[in-house]
């Protein structure tokens, strides 16, 4: 097996030293052939110099790649294209991964059943969730990049994040790569390329593998643990959700561009808000409404570029 791990990086260049020099730690096997791919999506600060020194420090092991076309889908692209590894595995530039996390998170693709594989994405040390915030539907935390199904392997059902996941080159040949309205990039923070990516193969009928085993430590910075940022990045995942379905069509007959279920949705959360009993239960109903709002700014942002588009071609005509 030839592994390649692909880690995009934009103006983080602190961070970035630490994930190199905690993947430069991995334990993989002297018959497994791997390399670190860094792309570097157009930062202005010490990037490239603290690539070049792992670089130097480590002969063939990293390679530094400029991406100018800025967003992190291009970058993700650009080492596809440019990889040596007929297994790519993910990570970000703010984590650190486990001396093992390699070897455990690609090992099960020997199996040709598996096309992916995912594993947990854990906080640091002392991470203790705000009071306000109720953690147990399963996706709560994923506003922190963390995910965790417990420490049972077996299949994955769903898409694994994108900092700790792994598939087979030939997975992007015959699905494509990530998708590049989706992604940071230049005015939005619109996120999901990883998660609609694997979405998008289990659809096609691939099977990923969980390893639990194959442990990343994702910092929580102080201001993602704040009411505002979790609204606007619910609110986010709403306009993501619309752009990766692939018939909008499904949600129901429309008004004005925008689904009627969603006005319907949106009231019934909205009642919730503002009738919870507890802290938890209001900020819960209060998510719910902004990521439904997040879904109805999308519907209104497409009907209108539907109505330009239909505009102009009359006019051309």
């Amino acid at each position: 097996m030839h592994l390649t791990v692909v880690l995009c990086t934009y103006n983080r260049c602190e961070s970035l030293a630490r994930a190199l020099a905690s993947v430069a730690r991995s334990s993989v096997p002297s018959s497994v052939r791997w390399e670190v791919l860094v792309i570097d999506n157009n930062s202005r600060d010490e990037t490239r110099t603290v690539v070049e020194r792992f670089c130097h420090k480590f002969p063939g092991r990293f390679r530094y790649i400029f991406e100018p076309q800025q967003g992190k889908s291009y970058a993700l692209n650009r080492a596809i294209h440019d990889s040596s590894g007929d297994v790519l595995a993910f990570m970000d530039d703010d984590v650190e991964v486990d001396e093992h996390w390699l070897h455990k998170l690609t090992s099960p693709l020997n199996d040709q059943r598996w096309s992916g594989a995912g594993g947990r994405i854990l906080p640091d040390a002392g991470f203790i969730p705000p009071r306000w915030l109720d953690t147990t539907p399963q996706y709560a935390l994923a506003p922190f990049a963390l995910f965790n199904l417990g420490q049972t392997a077996g299949e994955l059902k769903e898409s694994p994040f994108g900092t700790n996941m792994a598939f087979r080159k030939e997975m992007f040949s015959k699905y494509g790569g990530f998708r590049t309205d989706l992604g940071p990039q230049p005015g939005s923070e619109i996120r999901s390329e990883d998660t609609e990516l694997g979405t998008r193969l289990l659809s096609g009928g691939e099977r990923f593998w969980y390893e639990p085993s194959a442990v990343v430590y994702h910092p929580v910075q102080a201001e993602r643990v704040r009411k505002l940022y979790l609204l606007k990045w619910w609110f986010d995942k709403g306009r993501a959700e619309i752009r990766e379905l692939a018939a909008p069509g499904e949600l129901g007959s429309r008004f004005f561009g925008v689904p009627i279920v969603l006005y319907r949705r949106l009231c019934v959360w909205a009642i919730r808000w503002l009738c919870g009993v507890t802290p938890k239960k209001r900020f819960f109903a209060q998510v719910k409404v902004w990521r439904i709002a997040g879904m109805i700014e999308e519907c209104r942002t497409q009907a209108e570029k539907r109505a330009s588009t239909t505009s102009d071609c009359r006019t051309d005509g």
